[in-house]
């Protein structure tokens, strides 16, 4: 599979971890009960990419660290052009020249999340500066032009060990998941920054589509959903995407997903892998 990577910019970006933020603790959920949950933001010590997304007190709890910048327009760059796999680096605070991978985009909150290893979070601090080396906007399989890569680092593309058959890319995902499940961030003007999340509360849908045992950085198939140009629904589509936050108790809301690769037509082709998760291929895990 040959893709146009030698092509593409490396460009630095920095940012800097955020703290979280609450105009009330109270989250209304489906059912209309308020309930104080933690949510968006901070330092995330205890889940991780790789750990269930689902079952947990919370609600958008993002995994690892938060970065955001107060400026939205120098925020706007980093969450444009940080890509899922980028490397990062601490450059202050106690834990500076700590290293880890950019694992998702949560639009709304114009969030960056990054993995660093559980001792270098434990040295971390809010406002400590990261620097990213922003790669893989504009990524391309040649071989198959009708399929947009989005957010994509081309050295995680790589670790995937992606395949080509009959003109199909065949993908690893931990689940597929129907269109009519996909909530807030429809109808957005872009998926090349930010995510949209499945809703959950459905339980039998839910546990039909395995969405209990769903984990941060799980690789799934969104039906049916076209991601090129914004996120809306056309029959035969297909979105492969990354698990990007917690599951929600708000209505229409769920786990978020940041587009990986989208067609318009069924260009590509989910297997189910219960292994399908960045965390192993980064390595992480």
């Amino acid at each position: 599979m040959k893709t146009n990577r030698d092509k593409l910019a490396q460009i630095g970006v920095m940012t800097e971890i955020a703290q979280p933020r609450s105009n009330s603790p109270y989250r209304i959920g489906a059912d209309g009960y308020a309930r104080p949950l933690p949510g968006t933001g901070g330092i995330t010590y205890n889940f991780q990419i790789g750990d269930l997304c689902t079952g947990i007190v919370v609600d958008h709890v993002e995994p690892g660290v938060t970065s955001r910048l107060e400026d939205a327009a120098k925020n706007g760059g980093i969450n444009f052009l940080a890509c899922v796999g980028n490397e990062a680096w601490l450059t202050s605070g106690d834990a500076k020249g700590a290293r880890g991978y950019v694992t998702g985009k949560h639009g709304g909150a114009e969030h960056v999340m990054i993995w660093f290893k559980p001792e270098d979070l434990e040295k971390m601090a809010i406002g400590d500066k990261i620097m990213v080396k922003s790669w893989g906007v504009g990524l391309q399989i040649e071989e198959l032009p009708g399929i947009f890569i989005k957010n994509l680092d081309p050295l995680l593309l790589e670790k995937m060990n992606l395949q080509i058959v009959d003109g199909v890319l065949q993908v690893p995902v931990a689940t597929c998941v129907p269109a009519y499940l996909m909530g807030s961030g429809i109808g957005s003007a872009t998926a090349d920054r930010g995510d949209y999340d499945i809703m959950t509360a459905d339980q039998d849908e839910y546990l039909k589509c395995g969405l209990d045992k769903l984990r941060f950085g799980d690789i799934v198939l969104l039906q049916d959903c076209d991601t090129s140009f914004g996120r809306g629904y056309l029959k035969g589509a297909v979105t492969i995407g990354v698990v990007i936050h917690s599951d929600c108790t708000l209505m229409g809301h769920g786990p978020g997903i940041t587009t990986l690769f989208t067609a318009k037509t069924p260009l590509i082709k989910g297997l189910k892998d219960e292994k399908a998760n960045i965390a192993c291929y980064l390595g992480v895990k």
